[in-house]
């Protein structure tokens, strides 16, 4: 009927009087329909091709690498460590003091490995010389707007989750894969500012990981994290699968009134992207 074309045009005009220079959309890759509105009818790039990884919360603890420390900062440390290492990294927020400090934000944390009693003495002390190998990564609590819901699942596939979360909670000690209820309403968090560097920052990023989604624990069913297709910290983050999107789709458009010079809707991919927790 083309209802979608008109609503998308509205948008677009809408981006246009704020000032906007591109407009981008998320879907899919099996969403052809809305790939083909986006890109044969609207003008829109096939843009970056991220993975949506994962993981449900349970009663026991993730193991986390033990060659990692992981230590809480500020929010000022915090404001200042990813202004000066993340400004240039694609969708860096340019009010990433307002993100920090908003009340669904859990926390920025880093992870140093080969760390032992690592101490963090200031964020001007780490910038002038930091770690080898670290990673940082902030917590968004995606309950506190939005609750998810898994309908139409069997009576007997909800049984035998509801016996692996009974397990888990009696016997913690052999660290079931429980499924968590997600048959009712219930909250995800989500890890954004996910960087660093090092030759074992992968691991450091999986000891972040772990410790958000322990930290999850009766609050969340579920901790998810986006990461580019060309992140090297992606291969170690512990995901289920089943859970996650790898062949999530971003297209990418210059809007009508800027169209002269550099394009950044056709620009090659880097290696990370900054997933915005207010656009989840």
């Amino acid at each position: 009927m083309g209802i979608a074309l008109l609503l998308v045009r509205q948008l677009e005009r809408w981006f246009e009087l704020m000032g906007t220079e591109y407009a981008y959309m998320a879907t899919d890759r099996s969403n052809e329909a809305s790939l083909r509105l986006f890109t044969a009818r609207c003008g829109y790039s096939k843009f970056r091709t991220p993975s949506l990884l994962v993981h449900p919360v349970h009663s026991h603890r993730l193991r986390a690498p033990r060659r990692a420390t992981v230590v809480r900062l500020g929010a000022r440390d915090a404001e200042r460590l990813y202004r000066s290492r993340f400004a240039h990294v694609e969708f860096f927020p340019a009010d990433i003091g307002a993100v920090l400090g908003n009340a669904l934000s859990q926390g920025t944390f880093l992870a140093v490995v080969d760390g032992a009693g690592y101490e963090w003495r200031g964020v001007d002390r780490f910038l002038s010389s930091p770690p080898a190998s670290w990673a940082v990564a902030s917590a968004w609590d995606c309950g506190g707007v939005f609750r998810l819901e898994v309908r139409g699942a069997s009576r007997l596939r909800r049984g035998a989750a509801a016996a692996t979360r009974a397990l888990d909670r009696l016997a913690k000690w052999l660290r079931v894969p429980s499924v968590p209820d997600f048959f009712r309403p219930f909250a995800g968090w989500f890890v954004y500012g996910l960087g660093g560097d090092g030759r074992d920052a992968a691991v450091a990023a999986e000891a972040l990981f772990a410790s958000i989604v322990n930290m999850a624990r009766g609050a969340a069913a579920a901790v998810a994290v986006e990461v580019a297709a060309l992140d090297p910290l992606r291969s170690r983050i512990p995901h289920w699968r089943r859970l996650s999107c790898a062949e999530d789709l971003w297209c990418m458009k210059r809007l009508g009134g800027h169209a002269d010079g550099w394009d950044w809707a056709r620009s090659a991919p880097g290696r990370s992207i900054f997933v915005d927790p207010r656009e989840v």
